[in-house]
């Protein structure tokens, strides 16, 4: 543990919390979000093929008491009744076929006295923003074919307005529109199928395509995998360089001359190694001659040099 000290770091502290945030964010925020979106996906996208070999039913069946039933939506409807002339509501910001566009919604009264509202389908601006001239709602009763749809939910910062006599929202949500209006709604909306009474662009079916969202949702639950997997990775490369950086300093301490001030090295000021030759004292007397040894006495005999 005394080795790894250099964590308690604020620097590698900090670095550690914004990890295991992240971390904790890519498990239960961001990969849930996208992986939600992939089932949700799915699961319309098997609706609306579902609905394609089904057989029409009568919109009254689909409902309960004003409500829809459960796993309703894009089933293939028909309803009987009549559109209310004059209550055209305009869904802004809308894109068909990768182009801007109006949807146009209108209320029709069934023939059991409620009212649901129709989205007839869409219309091109002109001028920049400018909605164009809608065509009216046919008059009298009318066979509709469409598909149920559910509200859309309302922009918390987008009410309802009115703009040259029609009014104008920016999703189709029943309850803001009922609120806006006064009418009583049903609960949902019809999205009226190609060629109907009052139909006007049809829009078509989503793309049975669960998109990017799961790739999306296994990219984050990667991250989150290997943002602590890189903390650790450096957090070992730091310590390693460390230990080097240790082991590089003992080595070189190691390695150093012995110190003249150690015991058994301490040298007299002034001494000089022995010498063999005679040195003259201060009395200018010669210092008597080092004493040879018996071998080098013999020796010197042998060869006449003693002197």
């Amino acid at each position: 543990m005394r080795r790894l000290k250099f964590l308690l770091r604020p620097g590698w502290v900090v670095l550690a919390l914004i990890v295991a945030g992240f971390a904790y964010l890519c498990f239960t925020v961001l990969a849930p979000w996208q992986l939600g979106k992939n089932a949700s996906t799915e699961e319309r996208n098997q609706r609306i093929a579902d609905s394609v070999e089904a057989d029409q039913v009568a919109l009254a069946t689909l409902f309960d008491d004003g409500r829809p039933v459960q796993d309703s939506e894009w089933h293939r409807i028909s309803a009987v009744g009549s559109y209310l002339p004059d209550s055209d509501l305009l869904v802004r910001l809308r894109s068909i076929d990768a182009a801007p566009a109006y949807e146009v919604l209108t209320p029709f009264q069934l023939s059991d006295g409620r009212t649901i509202i129709v989205n007839r389908g869409y219309v091109r601006p002109v001028q920049g923003t400018q909605a164009p001239p809608i065509e009216p709602a046919p008059a009298g009763e009318q066979t509709l074919e469409g598909r149920i749809r559910m509200s859309e939910g309302a922009f918390a910062d987008k009410e309802p307005f009115i703009e040259n006599g029609r009014t104008q929202v920016y999703s189709i949500d029943v309850p803001q529109i009922e609120a806006f209006t006064g009418a009583e709604l049903m609960d949902a909306y019809i999205q009226l199928e190609p060629d109907q009474p009052g139909g006007l662009g049809t829009i078509p079916l989503p793309q049975l395509d669960a998109g990017p969202y799961l790739s999306y949702g296994l990219q984050w639950l990667a991250f989150g995998i290997m943002a602590p997997l890189g903390l650790a990775y450096f957090v070992r490369a730091e310590w390693l360089e460390r230990r080097k950086e240790k082991a590089k300093a003992t080595s070189g301490s190691d390695s150093k001359p012995d110190d003249p001030q150690k015991p058994g090295n301490v040298q007299e000021p002034g001494a000089s190694e022995p010498s063999s030759v005679s040195t003259s004292t201060t009395s200018g007397e010669s210092a008597p001659a080092p004493t040879l040894t018996a071998t080098q006495t013999k020796l010197a005999d042998r060869y006449g040099k003693r002197r």
